[in-house]
């Protein structure tokens, strides 16, 4: 018997784009709209969690006054 050599797992899909600020009033990254919760657990959410998270995080955007996301 043969040892295969283990799959690497697959990527883990997000939505950073490496502008990590956090927005004091919503408590929202102002690159990718995550809490820092869901930023620090990231890794730790299930592929179907983390897609949960995702689909909402095109609403999360007017939370955040348009004249802050005007810096980026």
């Amino acid at each position: 018997m043969t040892d295969l050599p283990a799959k690497p797992p697959a990527p883990i899909k997000t939505p950073c784009i490496k502008v990590c600020v956090v927005d004091g009033e919503s408590g929202l990254c102002m690159g990718c709209y995550r809490k820092l919760n869901e930023v620090a657990g990231w890794t730790k959410l299930t592929p179907e969690e983390r897609e949960a998270v995702m689909a909402e995080l095109p609403s999360r955007r007017s939370l955040i006054r348009p004249e802050k996301l005007a810096m980026f």
